[in-house]
């Protein structure tokens, strides 16, 4: 078995903690550096040795290797550090991609850097920037957010603290709530606000799935396999509000909007132009449909 759990050999006067890029689903995208980095390295700290395992396995590398997850990683963190400083190169490595993006390891590397050990980024595959590339929406800002909240109405609300964000929002989702966010962003964002879905990225089944939010919402439902792999959300930032829109008289807005439009509708509106939560303003505007 190529995995092993071996005291670290120390074979360096001065200990580095790499932070290894590994491929997100394609294995051609495992670079050259991050090989040599493997065979180099003491020890290798991943999040699930399990699976990390089978790839060390897959590339004929054997090495020592310790668990650091969500669960255990200050807990692990103070016996990583002291293989550092006794000169042990270790390798950091999340169960796929660039490490520290929505994974384990900023405890590790901050207490690295504040006790003077060498922290070096071995770069590559990215699921976020992956996405991004090649999704068609405005890159020059971006805001990446890492995962929803798992509770709908946590979700909600932190999807509604975004509205008026104008840099591109960027998520990551989990398969069973993916129709359930989906169907959120149009409902929260609004129908028309320009979304792309990335599916098992750089994988044989690799899907992209752009359009409005309400498009993309019905793309989603209409696809059985659109509950399967992992998801990059991608939502279009929201278009830059007129200077004017502070001095709105909002009653005023609602009352002459709810004459003419339901009230979910005038709501919708109301969130876009006003920032203000579509929580807020639903209540403003039920209030004033119940006046005489």
């Amino acid at each position: 078995m190529p995995v092993s759990s071996d005291p670290i050999h120390v074979g360096s006067a001065e200990g580095v903690l790499y932070i290894v890029a590994t491929p997100i689903g394609n294995l051609d995208d495992l670079s050259p550096r991050v090989m040599e980095t493997f065979r180099k390295v003491d020890v290798v700290a991943a999040e699930d040795t399990r699976h990390s395992g089978r790839l060390l396995q897959h590339l004929g590398i054997q090495k020592a290797m310790v668990a650091i997850h969500d669960h255990n990683e200050r807990d692990r963190t103070s016996a990583v550090i002291d293989r550092l400083l006794a000169g042990a190169q270790v390798a950091l490595i999340s169960d796929a991609g660039t490490p520290l993006i929505s994974d384990p390891g900023y405890v590790l590397v901050r207490e690295a850097r504040q006790r003077g050990i060498r922290v070096s980024p071995v770069p590559g595959p990215c699921a976020l920037v992956a996405a991004l590339s090649a999704a068609g929406l405005p890159t020059d800002r971006f805001r990446f957010e890492g995962f929803l909240p798992t509770k709908r109405a946590a979700r909600r609300s932190a999807l509604e603290a975004l509205v008026r964000e104008p840099a591109t929002l960027v998520f990551y989702e989990s398969p069973h709530r993916i129709l359930e966010t989906a169907a959120l962003l149009a409902e929260v964002m609004g129908a028309d606000r320009p979304v792309v879905l990335a599916r098992e990225l750089t994988k044989a089944f690799e899907t992209f799935y752009s359009g409005t939010a309400e498009e993309v919402a019905r793309l989603l439902e209409a696809d059985p396999y659109a509950s399967k792999g992992e998801f990059v959300v991608m939502v279009q930032g929201a278009p830059e509000r007129p200077a004017e829109a502070p001095d709105l008289d909002v009653d005023r807005f609602l009352t002459l909007l709810l004459a003419e439009l339901p009230v979910k509708k005038v709501v919708r509106l109301g969130a876009e132009l006003t920032g203000i939560s579509r929580n807020d303003l639903y209540q403003r505007a039920l209030a004033l449909k119940d006046q005489p």
